[in-house]
This record gives structure tokens, C-alpha cells and sequence, in this order.
């Protein structure tokens, strides 16, 4: 008998989804290369391949659709399919990211929940501050400091301007806690170098308000960078944003502008104001800080370690001390780790 028609049938639309049960496996891109992402513009990365070829060369690609919620970021090792030549007009598309092997994070404020990648696979946080025009914030270096002791990064503190401004009182504040600092002297271009010397080999992220002379710096470490710099407000002491992206540089070994040897990375990041810490737990802290580590272990549950809480062993690590020297070097160790732990708990 034949089935009698719905008089509404001749006004449904046909299924465009096909008999055949869609699979989970995904390609597997067997051909990808690999490349490292060095800047990011409104869905295009520009990465450096290097597969083995004579010369690395330039490629820009975008992301594959299964990658579409996934951030890439300036450092990211990726792998790429398609049109990986280089040439004029051609576009390669990322199907994975590799491990990380460091994530650099921060968030807007201290309780915004949402995380924002300031660059992947770095191991040396450069924070870069100025001694005068504009004043050094030691907030905000406290903060930078934290967020690479949370990614377990090294922090190199890069003092700029000593010719306005005497360092000695913030060498004396960061050193102690293993930050390593160097000076650098506006009317003395030689003292460039010895910022280069700590960078070669490694993989560096530069940090740092604006008009704290970042863009001048990697003008000078890398000249054929050419970075807009910017000029200080003579009102309010601070400075315009330059860069609006990060963007990483290969690093010359030596200041001349043709050098052709490179020897790791400079990656220069946009000027900021603020440096959120909502992502960082105080066990992350109290990792960069082993010997306080073993003994806050016998703090009582929920202990803050901050200088106000009840019964925290730290305090007594301190009074416990065999001498007054030793019992000053403990005291100023963990000042230093409250410090740190306040710029943290900020706004708690």
C-alpha cells in the first residue's frame, strides 16, 4: 500500500548531513614541517622554518579549523601543512602545537579568572625598568618576578638609565633573591653588551612599562629590528605605547649591523600597565624558594605565610636561627618571599 504523503513533504529541505557516521580520527599530517611562530597579526602567524634546508625561510599560515579555540602564541613550535615554501601570496596552515616547555601567563587584573598567554617556550623573563623617567614601580617588578617563578622562568631585572639614577637600592632589593641584574647607561651604548651577554644561547621575553626604554634596547640588541620608541609624558612620567604585538627576534652575537651569526631569542612584547597574578598558587612561590619551601611544609593547614598569620613556621625558622647573622639573613629571606606573596595576594 502506498504511503500516503504529507502535504507539508514538498516544503522540507533534504539533509545535507550524509548517512556515513562522521570518525574521531583526524589525520595524522605524516608531511607537516616543523616551524616556530615569531608574530601573530589578526589570524596570520609568521613562523621561521627550519627542516633541514640551506636557509630557513619565512612562512605565514593560519590555523587549521580543529585548532580554531586553541591560542598560538609568539614562541609556539608548530607544525604545518600546505604551502610551506615562503613565496609571495602563499598561506600554510597549523594542525598542531608542540609540549610547551614554558607558558608565560597574566592575567587583567588580580580576579580576572581568564589566563592570557604572554608567550610560550621562553626560559628568561627580562624585565626591563627605568631608574628615573619614569620612576622604577617595584610592584610591578615584584609581580613580573612572581609570574616567571610561576613559569619556572629565570628573571633577569635590566636596569636602564643609571645615568639619571643611582641603582644600588634596587640591586640590593632583588639580588638576594636570585634575580639576576645588569645596568644599562643611556649616554653609554658599550653597556648594551652586557645585557647581549646574558641573552645569547636563550630564549628571552622583554617586560616592562612604557617609556622605560624597552624598544630602544632591542634597537640596540638587534638594529635591523627598527622598533618605533616613544617619548615620556613630562606630566604624568609615563610613556605611549610603541610596540602593539609581540614579536620574536633573532639575536645577533655582536652589535654590528650586519652581523650574520645569531645565537638565541629576543622576544619584544607590547608596553603594559598591569601585570595580573589570578592564575598563581603560593605553592608555585614557594617553589622558586626551596629552603623556605621544606620548612613552611610544617605550617599548619591553611597557612597564608604572610606576616600576620598565626603559628607559621617561618616565623619560627627565623627565631630559630644559631646566630644574629644568620638569624638577619633568614629574616631578610623571608621579607623578600612576603614581598613577593603580597604582590600576589594584593588584592585578597
Amino acid at each position: 500500500m502506498a504511503r500516503a504523503r504529507d502535504e507539508h513533504a514538498r516544503f522540507a529541505r533534504p539533509s545535507k548531513r550524509g548517512s556515513r557516521p562522521r570518525t574521531k580520527q583526524r589525520p595524522e599530517h605524516a608531511d607537516a614541517v616543523t616551524g616556530q611562530v615569531v608574530g601573530v597579526d589578526r589570524g596570520r602567524y609568521q613562523l621561521v622554518v627550519d627542516d633541514g634546508s640551506p636557509h630557513e625561510r619565512t612562512v605565514v599560515a593560519m590555523k587549521a579549523r580543529e585548532l580554531t579555540r586553541t591560542r598560538v602564541v609568539v614562541g609556539d613550535r608548530v607544525d604545518v601543512v600546505g604551502d610551506t615554501t615562503g613565496d609571495a601570496g602563499t598561506l600554510g596552515r597549523i594542525v598542531r602545537i608542540q609540549e610547551r616547555t614554558s607558558v608565560l601567563r597574566r592575567t587583567a587584573d588580580d580576579t580576572d579568572p581568564y589566563e592570557r598567554i604572554v608567550v610560550a617556550n621562553a626560559d628568561q623573563l627580562v624585565v626591563v625598568t627605568a631608574l628615573a623617567q619614569p620612576e622604577p614601580r617595584t610592584g610591578m617588578i615584584d609581580r613580573c618576578v612572581v609570574a616567571a617563578y610561576d613559569a619556572r622562568m629565570d628573571v633577569l631585572l635590566c636596569l636602564t638609565k643609571a645615568d639619571l639614577a643611582p641603582a644600588d637600592d634596587l640591586r640590593a632589593l632583588y639580588e638576594p633573591i636570585g634575580v639576576d641584574v645588569v645596568v644599562t647607561r643611556s649616554d653609554d651604548p658599550a653597556s648594551v653588551e652586557t645585557v647581549r651577554e646574558r641573552l645569547l644561547g636563550r630564549s628571552s621575553v622583554l617586560v616592562g612599562h612604557s617609556g622605560v626604554g624597552k624598544s630602544t634596547l632591542i634597537n640596540a640588541l638587534v638594529p635591523e629590528a627598527r622598533r618605533a620608541t616613544g617619548i615620556v609624558n613630562d606630566v604624568t612620567g609615563r610613556g605611549r605605547h610603541t610596540s602593539t604585538s609581540a614579536v620574536a627576534l633573532r639575536l645577533p652575537v655582536g652589535p654590528a649591523a650586519d652581523d650574520t651569526e645569531h645565537d638565541g631569542w629576543v622576544i619584544d612584547t607590547p608596553g603594559v600597565r598591569s601585570f595580573g597574578l589570578a592564575h598563581v598558587e603560593t605553592a608555585h612561590l614557594l617553589a622558586a624558594f626551596e629552603d623556605l619551601g621544606a620548612v613552611a611544609a610544617a605550617c599548619p593547614r591553611g597557612c597564608t605565610h604572610l606576616a600576620d598569620s598565626p603559628d607559621c613556621a617561618l616565623d619560627d625558622w627565623v627565631d630559630d636561627a644559631p646566630d644574629d647573622d644568620a638569624r638577619a639573613a633568614r629574616s631578610a629571606r623571608l621579607a623578600s618571599f612576603r614581598r613577593l606573596l603580597t604582590a600576589r595576594s594584593a588584592s585578597d
